[in-house]
């Protein structure tokens, strides 16, 4: 080149991103690899990093939360480590206004007011034996679950039959006190046809799963024996699913809608899974693609510049 024309060129440097999870895996099955080695192929700087691990997010371009399955028994320390994060500069998603709202299960309040179907459900914090044994009247029910507005992975969800001993309603009196809990009637569709997951990254579907508990069992995760195969979704599934989704705002970039069938045969939303879904990449062949398609075509990941 002539001289004064020569000019220095900088590599473009990968975008970083941090997937975020647990420091002790346990029995958990984590799958989020799969999307890290799709990103990586593509040329970004991508790891999975534990939340509640000392680490600077401001060498991040992009911090989405993965699986962060310990977060319910110390969600004020998970709270403050995202306000960490989203202070960073690092760009969060979900975003913290999404988890806080998203935290208590209350949420499927807001949600039914909007027009969307939900489990029929009761509210309550704490309570005496004689709430609890109120609960199969006022859900004309003799079978009901009973979870906390705060939790994960089926913890503390009792499956109760009428009428109920003493025992166990001083077991549900000690389990609850100090905390917000909801009740549903037990639906036999759980057993029979179990729940459907869809999965929607940056508000457009990718795909479908359905959990059936294992044999005289109701909890359809995986690490309770819970059987896992993936499905397309019908119509129905996905016209139910997005209209969960139009009644949340801002979209959410990744979501999972679980969704049951009631006794009248109608579908009705269980959970809208915000802050940390089990993808199931492992269930599609193309869903680790889609996943890190949907990170590149973001509208909101393509306005981030790398550090």
């Amino acid at each position: 080149a002539r001289r004064g024309l020569a000019r220095s060129y900088t590599p473009r440097m990968p975008r970083r991103i941090a997937f975020l999870t647990l420091e002790e895996v346990a029995d958990f099955v984590i799958d989020d690899e799969l999307a890290v080695a799709e990103l990586r192929h593509r040329g970004w700087d991508a790891a999975e990093v534990p939340w509640s691990g000392p680490t600077d997010w401001s060498t991040y371009d992009i911090v989405l939360i993965r699986s962060t399955w310990d977060y319910a028994s110390r969600s004020d320390e998970f709270l403050t480590t995202l306000r960490a994060i989203e202070a960073s500069g690092a760009h969060l998603e979900n975003p913290v206004r999404v988890v806080e709202w998203n935290i208590d299960k209350c949420y499927l309040r807001a949600l039914e007011a909007r027009g969307v179907p939900v489990v029929p459900s009761v509210w309550g914090s704490g309570g005496t034996a004689e709430v609890f044994a109120h609960l199969f009247t006022t859900l004309q029910d003799r079978e009901i679950v009973i979870k906390p507005n705060i939790s994960g992975g089926a913890r503390d969800t009792f499956r109760l039959h009428a009428p109920l001993s003493d025992v166990m309603l001083q077991r549900l009196v000690d389990t609850f006190d100090g905390r917000d809990w909801f009740a549903q009637p037990f639906l036999r569709s759980v057993i029979t046809e179990g729940e459907y997951s869809l999965f929607y990254f940056d508000g457009r579907y990718s795909h479908a799963i359905q959990k059936v508990p294992k044999p005289g069992d109701f909890r359809v995760q995986e690490e309770h024996g819970g059987d896992i195969v993936a499905v397309k979704a019908t119509p129905e599934l996905q016209r139910v699913a997005e209209q969960v989704l139009a009644a949340i705002a801002p979209v959410p970039f990744q979501a999972r809608i679980d969704l049951i069938r009631l006794d009248d045969g109608q579908l009705a939303l269980m959970e809208a899974e915000l802050i940390e879904p089990s993808l199931y990449l492992r269930m599609d062949p193309g869903a680790p693609a889609r996943f890190a398609d949907a990170i590149e075509a973001s509208s909101v990941f393509g306005r981030v510049t790398p550090h």
